[in-house]
């Protein structure tokens, strides 16, 4: 067989290259094959693809969905984040565990950093939101930035961001040509784009590497991405590890470390919030597949209203009325 790597798929129908050159693959013998996959090819037939190195994977949007993997084999992720806009930290946190459960390397881009008042400040904002990730302040129209972007950027390219972030603009300058299709954005809608992008594709880098541009992201759910988190959020697991008891839930527990971080203002309160709401979601995604975790939730779930009961008990009394 013959080995090639996908770079376009499209109902059942996918583009490949090989060492010959491109071709069309019929692609109905192999499950979910996506952008970046290492095909094993008889003909013009995908006989099976090979195990991915890296993958992008997103949750589904409803309970019966499964996981999507966005793409396969990536070195670096380019998390786009438009300065046009105020920076949300929710969002971008969400990415940057995306990015890390991945297995890839990410690297946030702040598009449009001619359109912020101080493109340093934004920088710093988002490191803190981001520990140990490169972040770089771009604008791609005028070319300020790219070099620093490029020195980042190695093998396997993948830009991730929301509609209207500027991922296909800086695709073009990376690409040194107007190969991408972009749109632009309606101020009536607050900064969003529109979907220019409408599938993934690999496209050559001039300077070595590859490209893979993906569809703006309106909702990024988390699948089992316990590690993604952990990296993201590494100062609060940095924090746990100081705590007096293992299994301390930074509550209310003595010798809480992460609660002692906040109380003398080291540590943000809504990055704690944030960090304990997407462990929940990552892990109810995961349960969706699995029984075994589906129990534990349950049982989590169990205890947590009963703690709730007995302190309205211990508040309210057995009939309803205040103690005093």
């Amino acid at each position: 067989m013959t080995p090639a790597r996908i770079v376009r798929v499209d109902r059942g129908r996918c583009e490949v290259v090989t060492a010959d050159g491109p071709l069309h693959a019929d692609s109905t013998a192999v499950t979910d094959p996506c952008t970046g996959d290492w095909a094993a090819l008889r003909g013009t037939r995908i006989e099976a693809l090979l195990p991915r190195r890296t993958a992008i994977v997103r949750a589904g949007a409803s309970r019966t969905s499964l996981a999507q993997t966005l793409a396969a084999n990536v070195d670096t992720i380019v998390i786009t984040v438009p300065l046009a806009t105020a920076l949300s930290a929710d969002r971008l946190e969400r990415l940057v565990a995306l990015a890390w459960e991945s297995g890839a390397r990410p690297v946030i881009a702040l598009t449009k950093a001619d359109l912020s008042p101080d493109p340093e400040v934004d920088r710093l904002e988002a490191e803190a939101l981001a520990p140990g990730v490169e972040v770089v302040p771009v604008a791609a129209t005028s070319g300020a930035g790219m070099d620093a972007l490029r020195a980042a950027l190695t093998g396997t390219v993948v830009l991730l961001g929301v509609s209207g972030a500027g991922k296909s603009t800086l695709g073009n300058a990376l690409l040194g040509a107007e190969v991408l299709r972009t749109g632009a954005v309606s101020a009536q809608q607050h900064g969003k784009g529109r979907h220019t992008t409408v599938s993934r594709e690999l496209v050559p880098l001039p300077g070595g590497g590859v490209l893979i541009d993906t569809p703006g992201l309106r909702g990024v759910g988390l699948q089992d991405a316990g590690t993604g988190i952990q990296q993201t959020f590494a100062e609060i697991e940095e924090l746990a590890r100081r705590c007096r008891f293992a299994d301390c839930a930074h509550t209310a527990e003595p010798g809480c470390a992460v609660q002692q971080a906040i109380a003398e203002g080291e540590l943000p309160e809504r990055r704690l919030a944030s960090y304990r709401k997407l462990e929940r979601e990552s892990r109810r995604a995961a349960a969706r597949h699995d029984s075994r975790l589906r129990g534990e939730l349950h049982q989590e779930t169990v205890k947590r209203q009963k703690a709730i009961s007995r302190h309205l008990r211990a508040v309210y009394g057995r009939d309803g009325g205040r103690q005093k």
